[in-house]
């Protein structure tokens, strides 16, 4: 007896609960371990409605092909059901991306002076006019898309809150911002439209919009917070050839920022 016992214990560990039709009370009977592994049988009175007619087991196996087990759902799963915010919807406790441009310093500029970097093959270095006492220092990997002589004396846009580098032993203090098709094969400079004033601040939208512009960013804080970024994937040229925040045109007092040719093309 004592062997059929581990026997059946062994197997399923199963518990049953009887209900009989009969209205006497029903008894649950389980097997239980006892000392050394002995089988003992215990009852006790279970508060069950004689009406009731079920059976009920657990195991200490794996779960029977009838058992329903839920899956517990993975972080990804649950980021995936997640709505996709709308386009011009930002997700809660994000900056828009309109207010992050407004950090940009984007200015009118005019190159005074340019020449090779005696250390890069691949640079330029350009003294810029942007409305300081002296010309800023900027370092431009422009050498295998512009001739030196199309960039001097050219009319460009600068942003001007970048934190200075060394590159090759020059100090930049600064960015020629291109238009560049989706190889980078063919890059131009973006241009201000005739009559801009070297040292003017650049915005996005409509003429009126000017005199809302937040103060910039300081180059530290650009840099820290991401700020170009997060704003440069949104930047672009139109069919027209004029550069634009999403749908917002960059704006002088003289009319839109544009560049040369290059339609659709990423401004960075």
């Amino acid at each position: 007896m004592m062997a059929a016992a581990r026997m059946a214990f062994a197997s399923s560990c199963r518990v049953h609960l009887l209900l009989p039709s009969s209205p006497s009370t029903p008894i649950l009977a389980r097997p239980r371990v006892g000392f050394r592994g002995i089988a003992k049988s215990i009852s006790f009175l279970a508060p069950l409605s004689a009406a009731r007619s079920a059976a009920l087991f657990c195991s200490c196996s794996s779960p029977s092909s009838d058992a329903v087990v839920a899956p517990v759902p993975t972080q990804a799963a649950v980021e995936e059901k997640k709505p996709a915010p709308a386009v011009g919807e930002e997700e809660k406790g994000e900056v828009p991306v309109g207010e992050l441009a407004g950090l940009l310093d984007i200015r009118v500029g005019r190159v005074v002076k340019a020449w090779l970097h005696p250390e890069a093959d691949t640079l330029y270095v350009e003294e810029v006019d942007v409305g300081e006492e002296q010309p800023r220092t900027i370092c431009s990997g422009l050498v295998k898309y512009l001739p030196l002589d199309q960039l001097q004396d050219s009319n460009v846009i600068v942003l001007a809150n970048l934190k200075p580098r060394n590159m090759r032993g020059i100090k930049s203090s600064g960015m020629l911002m291109c238009a560049s098709d989706a190889s980078h094969e063919t890059v131009e400079l973006l241009t201000p439209p005739e009559g801009s004033v070297p040292g003017e601040r650049v915005w996005f939208g409509s003429e009126d919009e000017k005199s809302i512009q937040s103060e910039p960013a300081t180059g530290n804080q650009v840099q820290k917070k991401k700020i170009w970024e997060s704003v440069q994937p949104h930047l672009k040229t139109t069919d027209n050839c004029v550069a634009v925040l999403g749908e917002q045109p960059m704006r002088t007092s003289a009319g839109m920022v544009f560049c040369k040719s290059l339609q659709g093309a990423s401004v960075s």
